[in-house]
């Protein structure tokens, strides 16, 4: 009979409980600081959310309130068909390169039979929100309140402005088929891999990803394939991904592996109920 193994001993005899360490005198927050503090929460409702633990009632309130935010992005986005979702920077203006092959891929979208959903901000927002409104697609977009104000794009057939990240990304992936991912910064990056963990995690079904603007991205693909030969990634994990600088090839890309995987026909959107207070494109 095998005896069991010895268990672990404390080898000190420190208490178990007891009064919290205090704190060095450089450590405690001044009134001027705390009023600083509560001060920035207080500007974004989603700082609170973040801050650390709240008062129960506040946190009641937070979660209400987050449950509202989904609530009002479910019902102004219900009625938009499909989507192609266009993920991109705020920062290019309608002369770049980037606008305006974002804008090209807004059109063909739309073309495609899709509605073009953006994060309904400037730059490829903008500009893809735009194509689809040249060749007379729909168009629609879900804006985020940040510091410094982010107006919505004119372009828009319809708009739902989030207090919360979180929500407006599940919001952006919620209607989508498929996600174009244009030149960005940190946030593009975020929506990039979001995506990508969804499909990954079957989360999601296979939706297609395309990736444009090949020299921007230069490094990122060879990330990728950094962690395929790393197997952190396996080769599936990758086929969906479409590396081009073609609007072309996007297209075909997109309706291979959106269009007819999913069998999607072009058909009426289902009608809104008036009684319900809802509002079709």
């Amino acid at each position: 009979m095998m005896t069991p193994p010895t268990p672990l001993l404390r080898t000190e005899k420190e208490p178990l409980s007891g009064p919290l360490p205090t704190l060095p005198e450089r450590a405690i927050p001044t009134p001027e600081e705390l009023q600083a503090d509560e001060i920035f929460c207080r500007q974004l409702v989603d700082r609170s959310l973040l801050h650390g633990p709240n008062r129960r009632l506040k946190e009641l309130r937070l979660i209400l309130d987050v449950a509202w935010e989904f609530l009002k992005g479910f019902r102004a986005l219900h009625f938009v068909g499909p989507c192609i979702t266009v993920f991109g920077s705020a920062r290019f203006d309608e002369n770049h390169r980037y606008y305006q092959l974002a804008r090209r891929m807004g059109a063909e979208i739309a073309r495609m039979g899709f509605t073009v959903m953006t994060g309904g901000g400037p730059g490829i927002m903008e500009a893809a929100n735009r194509g689809a409104k040249d060749v007379g697609g729909r168009s629609v977009g879900c804006n985020i309140q940040l510091p410094f104000e982010q107006k919505h794009n004119p372009w828009l057939d319809r708009w739902v402005t989030m207090k919360y990240f979180f929500v407006r990304k599940v919001l952006l992936m919620k209607y989508s088929y498929g996600f174009v991912i244009m030149p960005g910064g940190f946030g593009t990056l975020d929506e990039m891999f979001e995506a990508l963990t969804l499909i990954q995690t079957k989360k999601v079904k296979n939706f297609p990803v395309v990736v444009m603007g090949t020299d921007f991205w230069q490094e990122m693909r060879s990330l990728v394939d950094h962690m395929l030969k790393g197997a952190t990634i396996s080769p599936e994990d990758i086929d969906l991904i479409c590396w081009t600088d073609s609007v072309e090839e996007a297209v075909a890309h997109l309706h291979e592996r959106a269009v007819r995987q999913f069998g999607l026909r072009h058909e009426p959107i289902p009608c809104s109920s008036v009684l319900l207070g809802e509002r079709s494109l």
